[in-house]
């Protein structure tokens, strides 16, 4: 193989998966085009320069290349696939098996050596800031009951700001709503994110 040095431990990864065989081929493509190979995550994580390019994942139903800045990537195979509505950054490229790996090493090593050159050039992806998204009515109104807690939540990063508003904002019903708000406001006023 002409990248870098394999990591033995995440030849323990690959050995509990059950899409090792899979991984495998995705790890080879990945340390080709001369990334390190790191664990972050409990997952192989491919980095240039000690930053991160792409991470090799399994689920049930199909294992994945994570390209961490893929929304800046261009996508001329349309390959690229958002995780969930609520990621920003990060695409996946998503394998059912072998066959869909087979055959199509080059095309990935491409959308590799692409995700290398987006890190290169430091371009960085545009968040969506929690000002600007929707906040729930409950939670407008818990605030303007306690000025601490909005000034807490406020003091919060970026990230923690959207995570609890997009828990806040998913259910359907007030009355969930408000006992998510209620659950978090320690952890709030503690200066903790949702999962803290």
């Amino acid at each position: 193989m002409s990248g870098k040095v394999w990591n033995p431990k995440v030849d323990a990864i690959l050995a509990k998966s059950s899409w090792a065989r899979e991984m495998a081929a995705l790890r080879e493509i990945a340390l080709g085009c001369g990334l390190d190979e790191v664990i972050k995550w409990g997952q192989p994580c491919y980095t240039s320069r000690g930053r991160n390019i792409v991470l090799i994942h399994g689920f049930n139903d199909y294992c994945a290349l994570l390209f961490f800045k893929g929304a800046l990537m261009r996508d001329a195979h349309k390959l690229l696939v958002r995780q969930t509505e609520n990621v920003q950054s990060g695409r996946q490229i998503r394998f059912a098996g072998m066959a869909d790996i087979a055959g199509r090493e080059a095309m990935l090593k491409a959308y590799v050596l692409q995700a290398v050159e987006v890190e290169t050039s430091g371009a960085k992806v545009e968040k969506q800031k929690a000002a600007d998204m929707p906040w729930p009515a409950e939670m407008q109104e818990k605030f303007a009951r306690a000025p601490e807690l909005a000034e807490a939540f406020s003091s919060l990063t970026p990230g923690r700001q959207r995570a609890y508003l997009l828990h806040f904002a998913a259910p359907k019903q007030a009355r969930t709503r408000e006992a998510r708000i209620e659950k978090c406001t320690a952890g709030i006023l503690a200066g903790k994110g949702l999962d803290d």
